[in-house]
């Protein structure tokens, strides 16, 4: 594991630790979800059980793109590796909606021959399977959303949401069969058609996230005023003209004109310059860049 400095593990290390650990889980839990499902009869928790594989699956590709994200400019890649993150993340959309498409399927095929064989009454140990799913997947998914947060990467907060999801897949699991088990049968392949319904509502999700940070989105507008108040403090800055920020993967590009005294000589005005560029990269962790345009400033 990286250390830095203060001893602690650095961001890249981090979001290292946290996907081993819950890719252990993860197959743990589909393991035993999957032998519920089948001892039980249930498609539900069958369904479910591949949810939670499939997790597996989407972590290896956040460590993958975490890994290459992280790595230094080059004279290719001037700006940073950090928008690969993204593209893990798109990646994991996708696969994503192919296993969702899959499960609804599935449900809606039982639900059209149910008339044609008897649909299994799931067992109890199906019910007890979708408890320890639901309580282990909120466990992973605060776990990793924790760390994400931290480290500020939009992949890992992408597979927290697949926690998020499985948790909640498990619970129309966990409903589809109870129903079955008090006489509705057909409750269980429904419940595999919401699963895909929130499959796919993670899966808008994370993509519209991704597709946002690839495209010179601005940050919120929150932000662009905490940015706006602080350079206002800066000694020498009479306004601002302009601020223009852009999201860049993970990170944020920030691009100021500032107003100053006309008559200043140019080393002064740069001094200013230098003083709003400097305070904008120490107070907003998140900003990689910044640009500092000094304009005179004109009485009106």
């Amino acid at each position: 594991m990286k250390i830095n400095e203060n001893n602690k593990l650095t961001p890249e290390a981090s979001a290292i630790r946290v996907s081993v650990i819950t890719m252990a889980g993860n197959l743990l839990l589909s393991a035993a979800k999957l032998a519920a499902g089948f001892l039980a009869h249930s498609s539900a928790m069958v369904s479910d059980a591949v949810h939670s594989a499939f997790d597996v699956l989407s972590t290896v590709v956040v460590m993958i793109g975490i890994k290459i994200s992280r790595k230094s400019a080059d004279k290719e890649h001037p700006y940073g590796h950090e928008r690969l993150e993204c593209v893990a993340s798109i990646i994991l959309s996708v696969m994503l909606a192919v296993v969702g498409i899959g499960i609804g399927w599935k449900g809606i095929q039982s639900i059209r021959y149910s008339g044609e064989k008897e649909l299994h009454v799931p067992g109890v140990l199906a019910l007890v399977a979708a408890i320890v799913s639901i309580v282990a997947k909120e466990l992973m998914y605060q776990y990793t959303r924790s760390v994400a947060k931290k480290i500020k990467s939009s992949a890992l907060m992408a597979d927290a949401w697949h926690h998020r999801s499985d948790a909640l897949s498990s619970v129309g699991a966990l409903i589809g069969i109870a129903g079955a088990r008090f006489g509705f049968p057909l409750l269980d392949p429904v419940a595999s058609i919401v699963i895909c319904v929130f499959i796919m509502k993670a899966v808008w999700d994370i993509f519209m996230d991704a597709v946002n940070k690839m495209i010179d989105r601005a940050a919120d507008e929150e932000v662009v005023e905490k940015i706006s108040a602080s350079v206002k403090n800066v000694e020498g800055v009479i306004g601002i003209d302009d601020v223009k920020t852009r999201l860049f993967g993970t990170r944020l590009y920030v691009d100021i004109e500032i107003a100053v005294d006309g008559k200043l000589a140019l080393n002064e005005a740069h001094g200013i310059a230098e003083n709003v560029h400097d305070k904008i990269e120490k107070n907003f962790e998140e900003v990689k860049h910044c640009m500092v345009h000094v304009n005179p400033y004109n009485k009106k």
